[in-house]
């Protein structure tokens, strides 16, 4: 290892046993005092709006990318508030520590209970938009864990200042600042550093693209829990209800088309296609989205654009749907194993037995019927905040909110027996 590298290491190693003590700190105490940390720090956040969106101007200024990873990464005074707002909800959920998982009695009397406990400290690694280190941090406090943040370069101003004013909240509630710590400079060198930090990190998690996740995984001497690609499809069975159909899917894929729940392809039925798809594609359009279909969509569709291979496993990120045509529900669901990512699934029906029966046989981490896959969100979970959506690496499966991120201890109560 060289100079510089170790330099990033005893960093590391240093931030470690900050978080480890802010930690330890937090396991004492009550939920109701991590709450009002909670509400102090989402009011620091509003405190600091200008310092914030000014930090994330520079940002801007400093962006050179497409306009979908810009929309991820640009903040106004609406997202700040509603970054705000995801720190009072979290507040608002019930302690996940305080919990009995499971008790039962043994024949020699003991009473065993299993308990929820914190996971410690919490490594993430994410790409481009800066709420994420908002809510990371809510869930984080919330489940008794300190979480070191280290977001895209692209994010590091806003970053830092979003820190900043998550500081300001934790002292002002008295809980450690180190509870939430960000690196100090953007060098990648930094990332190798917490994917090595055995002892000092308890759980990395990565939250971004595929390029970003199998980095993680491959390099990863910590245990990771895996953000999923998000190659999402909706499904338009024979008995949809039309009008619904085009609401849904014109949301699914254009209310937001850089986020991780949006649909990146179309399959639609081949019974009704002939009429749908037309009018399908032209409010699709209409909004700005452009397509790559297959051969039977575009006979029924002849001016779009041939679809190759690759794109049905392309997770655009962007406004690009691709369309297949297929016959029946167990056509859509092999098209879904054969390039789906287990993130987010979705049927359009009026058949509530070939809902069910897609609803059961689906692997994905969250399957929907009759909805837009953009409600695969923590905070539309109820969740206040999500830290990722989850694809059953280690422990969890779909959005990670505060439960997610503890894991349990075993509690043994007795009466003198000895064993024999």
């Amino acid at each position: 290892m060289n100079a510089e590298s170790n330099e990033f290491s005893t960093v590391m190693e240093e931030m470690g046993q900050k978080a480890r003590a802010a930690a330890a700190a937090l396991a004492k105490l009550p939920g109701s005092e991590r709450d009002a940390a909670l509400r102090e720090t989402a009011a620091a956040l509003r405190a600091a709006a200008p310092a914030i969106l000014a930090a994330n101007a520079q940002d801007m200024t400093n962006f050179n990318g497409s306009s979908a990873f810009g929309d991820r990464l640009l903040l106004n005074e609406v997202r700040l508030e509603a970054m705000a707002k995801g720190l009072e909800d979290v507040a608002g959920l019930p302690d996940p520590i305080a919990r009995t998982l499971a008790e039962w009695t043994r024949p020699n009397g003991l009473r065993i209970a299993r308990v929820a406990q914190p996971i410690g400290v919490l490594g993430m690694i994410y790409e481009s938009r800066p709420n994420v280190g908002a809510d990371a941090s809510a869930i984080a406090i919330k489940s008794s864990n300190a979480i070191i943040l280290r977001g895209g370069s692209e994010s590091f101003h806003s970053a830092q200042a979003i820190r900043k004013a998550l500081a300001t909240g934790l002292k002002a509630a008295g809980l450690p600042e180190d509870t939430v710590q960000v690196p100090p400079s953007t060098d990648r060198r930094f990332v190798a550093a917490m994917l090595g930090a055995v002892g000092q990190i308890d759980l990395i998690i990565p939250r971004g693209g595929k390029t970003l996740v199998e980095l993680v995984q491959r390099e990863a001497r910590v245990p990771v829990l895996a953000h999923a690609e998000g190659l999402n499809h909706t499904y338009i069975h024979a008995a949809a209800d039309p009008d619904m159909a085009r609401k849904v899917l014109a949301n699914a894929k254009m209310r937001r088309t850089g986020v991780c729940g949006s649909t990146e392809t179309l399959l639609i039925d081949a019974a009704i296609a002939p009429a749908l798809l037309p009018i399908l594609v032209q409010d699709l359009a209409t909004l700005g989205c452009t397509f790559k279909a297959d051969e039977r969509a575009r006979e029924i569709c002849p001016a779009l654009p041939a679809a190759e291979a690759k794109d049905f496993d392309t997770e655009w990120l962007d406004a690009v749907l691709n369309i297949a045509v297929v016959d029946g529900p167990d056509a859509a669901l092999a098209h879904v194993t054969a390039h789906g990512s287990e993130h987010t699934e979705a049927i359009i029906t009026q058949d509530e037995q070939v809902a069910e029966t897609y609803l059961a046989r689906s692997r994905a981490s969250v399957t929907m019927w009759n909805t837009s896959t953009q409600f695969c969100d923590g905070g539309e979970f109820g969740f206040g905040a999500e830290i990722g959506i989850a694809t059953g690496h280690i422990h969890a499966r779909g959005p990670v909110g505060p439960e997610q991120l503890t894991t349990f201890r075993y509690v043994v109560r007795g009466n003198g027996q000895v064993r024999p």
